[in-house]
């Protein structure tokens, strides 16, 4: 293991463990005390309820080795509690131990709301107006919500970012302020959709809009800026709504030629590039272009590939070599997909060596790591936004109209089930049980005792 000046579990180690071992390599370490957020004394104390960031634990969509959802539900079956949630939101929820938080806005985005649920019965046990707007950005997009980014947590905190109209930090147990930040200036054009990550004591989003594009880094316990940097992509256009952008950042250690101690890196996409920066300065590693933009998803890293989505008109898949410096665009470029690659749901990792896919228009794939090649591809139909999960072998994926698709990692179907009304946010796995947010309410699937 690599000295580090900080305690807790190496989160790139247990992927890396994982990711040339097989799944059950992959979840046997349990990627989930990361040392760039939480404390490995953290991450106990949430128990099987931890799921503190968009993506889960590692964000990258994997739930614990032990997880074990069900596979059919509906309005009447295996559902534990539904609550209702006001307002419009896309937001994904987050949970600690016996507590559940989400965002929230109301359809005119006037008003921004945090709450927090008790996880055993769907009761709210606290629901604050966060943020008050006398007006909002022209041009939002009516598919986006005014609360599309997913809150993170630490164990005093929840930090809730609503993209330009204010970031804040929240006492986790009663929604009261500590700090705000509402001077940080992004015209999003289609609104906010980039979720802020913790790496230390650090705060870190992305903020890419039509006017201004750039990633900051707060100081998690006071809001002031400790970095910022502005986009020096080429993006081959004055038009704004090519530069805007909603993908959330990932970290991660890799192995570097010539170099005895690993290197931590902040991967980054956005319209036209993804970027590689130092997280504690936001120095840039490296960079690789492509012609797509308005990118959304997650990037995930196998220990030796980024997989990345390039985003809209017609987005790609991307295998980039870890390891490089600089412009790596034609020497770092392992593959890249073009054939049924969503712009919205981030890619996850599964089996011993495949990357999965799911299309916006429904169709999920599996393809190899090393090369591109398809291993199996199923249609599932409709519309998806959300970002899959995996959880006991099993991929998870919720449409925009209500359905919940089951399947093996393997590719075979195993259920298809219906609620009232779609998923946007992604769903959350907390021990056996799904936290699934549709249009309108709040579920936690599972098997009644």
């Amino acid at each position: 293991m690599p000295r580090l000046s900080f305690p807790a579990i190496v989160f790139s180690l247990s992927l890396i463990a994982i990711h040339c071992g097989g799944q059950n390599a992959v979840l046997a370490q349990e990627p989930f005390a990361v040392g760039w957020a939480w404390s490995a004394k953290e991450v106990e104390s949430a128990g099987d309820s931890f799921w503190p960031q968009f993506r889960g634990p590692a964000g990258d969509g994997h739930a614990k080795q032990n997880a074990n959802p069900p596979i059919k539900w509906s309005e009447t079956e295996n559902v534990r509690w539904r609550t209702e949630i006001a307002g419009r939101a896309w937001s994904s929820p987050v949970a600690w131990g016996d507590t559940l938080w989400l965002t929230t806005a109301s359809e005119n985005g006037l008003s921004m709301s945090a709450m927090a649920i008790d996880r055993k019965t769907g009761k709210i046990r606290w629901d604050k107006e966060v943020f008050t707007n006398t007006e909002t950005q022209k041009d939002f997009h009516v598919f986006n919500s005014y609360a599309s980014p997913t809150p993170v947590l630490d164990g005093e905190h929840l930090y809730v970012s609503f993209g330009a109209y204010g970031t804040a930090a929240l006492k986790r147990k009663t929604g009261e302020m500590v700090w705000q930040r509402r001077d940080l200036k992004c015209n999003h054009f289609r609104g906010s959709g980039s979720s802020p990550i913790l790496f230390r004591n650090l705060l870190i989003f992305h903020m890419d809009g039509h006017d201004e594009q750039y990633v900051v880094a707060l100081n998690k316990q006071t809001g002031e800026n400790v970095w910022r940097v502005d986009r020096t992509v080429d993006y081959g256009t004055d038009d704004g709504d090519v530069k805007k952008a909603f993908g959330t950042p990932q970290v991660i250690e890799v192995t570097v030629p010539g170099q005895s101690e690993k290197q931590l890196q902040l991967v980054s996409t956005t319209s036209k590039a993804v970027l590689a920066y130092e997280p504690l300065t936001g120095k840039e590693i490296w960079r690789v272009r492509y012609s797509e933009f308005s990118s959304a998803t997650r990037p995930v890293f196998d220990g030796k590939h980024i997989f990345t989505n390039t985003g809209f008109s017609k987005g790609k898949l991307l295998a980039i070599e870890a390891g490089g410096k600089g412009d790596i665009t034609k020497t770092h470029l392992t593959w890249e997909a073009a054939k049924a690659i969503g712009s919205k749901p981030s890619p996850m990792l599964i089996g011993n060596d495949q990357i999965c896919t799911l299309d916006d228009r429904g169709v999920l794939t599996a393809m190899k790591r090393a090369t591109g090649d398809v291993v199996w591809q199923e249609r599932l139909g409709g519309d998806f936004s959300s970002s899959s999960v995996l959880a006991g072998d099993r991929i998870y994926c919720f449409d925009e109209k209500g359905k919940g698709h089951v399947y093996s990692s393997d590719g075979k179907a195993l259920a298809e089930n219906t609620l009232e009304a779609g998923c946007l946010a992604s769903p959350a796995v907390l021990g056996d049980d799904l936290v699934v947010r549709t249009r309108t309410s709040l579920y936690c699937i599972g098997i009644k005792n």
